[in-house]
């Protein structure tokens, strides 16, 4: 629906270039917007001319012309007549079509907003994708990427409006929301566009939201479609990456499905079996056993591909202490972080820590 915002800045450029007052009304004679104070007619005469049959009609010195959303009339517009009454006729003509056109250029919005939220749930057969998406003059058979970013705060209007402001202005890309507190960017890419792209793309997102909308936001996104049906795909790929990146790279502000490794395999786990897993893997401890030390060394031994002479140059300690810390993890778990398999078992053990202690927390 036009808000009367729209409508009255509608209104007062028409008056700069027509030099007319004009004014509109909804079919009760309520003033919705006006270029004059007090409009020299009532709500009785307002609601008479919506009633009739007639397109226009002369009122109170004023020109009437009934506004139409295809055959449901919706607005009345009135021009303020001067001695020439063609011109204000001319003029009423050439504004009621404005505003039809403005009528239809937001209902487009608005049913495009609805396509594209039910297309991303779900709710739409195969058939109704590509039949309203004809009508809705979206092309079908186009490289798109779905893009959530995550706001810190829930109905973040300003972060909503920069990322309009950054996208809207490209009429293939579409800006949304499904709940409060993530706005969906559905991004149309050339045919040249790869993840190098989109990777710009997001981190300018992220820069641009906390500059302008003083705003600390997230930002995934899925894999390249090139069907609009699988617009739905990279949108549930774009979340999980999300929910992946808050519990295994909480220090990353943009996170790529692509990208997400193994913990995108340990976030499909059961709860049940990531316990039993643990509990076979160390004997009844966790890794929540481990002291400070231990923790930063086995870290940074997997930051260093397990290589033993750099991680000791980096922790500042001679090699032999080193090895002397992995002898000792090595007898407390049995796991051998030298060996390439005992290594894999405790980097996926810590993981499914982190994911088990992070489910934990949400449920409470």
């Amino acid at each position: 629906m036009v808000t009367n915002q729209v409508l009255q800045s509608t209104l007062d450029g028409l008056k700069t270039i027509a030099r007319l007052d004009l004014c509109v009304c909804d079919t009760e004679g309520k003033v919705l917007a006006s270029t004059w104070p007090d409009p020299d007619f009532g709500e009785a005469e307002i609601i008479d001319f919506a009633q009739s049959s007639a397109s226009s009609q002369e009122l109170s010195g004023c020109q009437l012309f009934k506004v139409f959303d295809e055959a449901s009339l919706e607005f009345i517009l009135a021009v303020r007549g001067t001695d020439d009454h063609e011109e204000a006729f001319l003029v009423g003509k050439m504004a009621a079509f404005q505003l039809q056109g403005l009528l239809v250029a937001y209902k487009e919005r608005y049913d495009k907003d609805n396509f594209f939220k039910n297309l991303l749930l779900d709710n739409l057969l195969l058939v109704d994708i590509y039949n309203r998406a004809r009508k809705l003059h979206i092309d079908a058979a186009v490289r798109r990427v779905v893009f959530v970013i995550e706001t810190r705060h829930e109905k973040d209007s300003g972060a909503m409006e920069t990322v309009r402001g950054l996208f809207s202005s490209r009429t293939r890309d579409f800006v949304t929301a499904v709940d409060e507190k993530n706005i969906i960017l559905i991004k149309e890419l050339g045919a040249s566009d790869g993840y190098e792209e989109i990777e710009k793309t997001a981190n300018i997102i992220v820069d641009m939201l906390n500059t302008e909308a003083m705003t600390d936001v997230r930002v995934s996104y899925g894999t390249i479609v090139a069907e609009i049906k699988d617009v739905s795909r990279s949108y549930k790929e774009a979340k999980m990456a999300l929910e992946v990146g808050k519990i295994f790279y909480t220090e990353q502000r943009v996170v790529a499905y692509a990208r997400l490794g193994i913990g995108r395999l340990i976030y499909q786990l059961p709860l049940n079996l990531c316990r039993m897993y643990i509990q076979e893997i160390f004997n009844g401890k966790t890794p929540e056993d481990f002291d400070e030390e231990t923790l930063t060394t086995i870290n940074k031994f997997y930051e260093n591909s397990l290589n033993v002479s750099e991680t000791s140059r980096q922790l500042y300690i001679h090699r032999n202490t080193l090895v002397y810390r992995l002898d000792k993890l090595q007898k407390s778990t049995g796991l051998d972080l030298r060996v390439f398999d005992d290594a894999i078992t405790l980097k996926i053990a810590l993981m499914v820590v982190q994911y088990m202690k992070y489910m934990e927390n949400a449920e409470y």
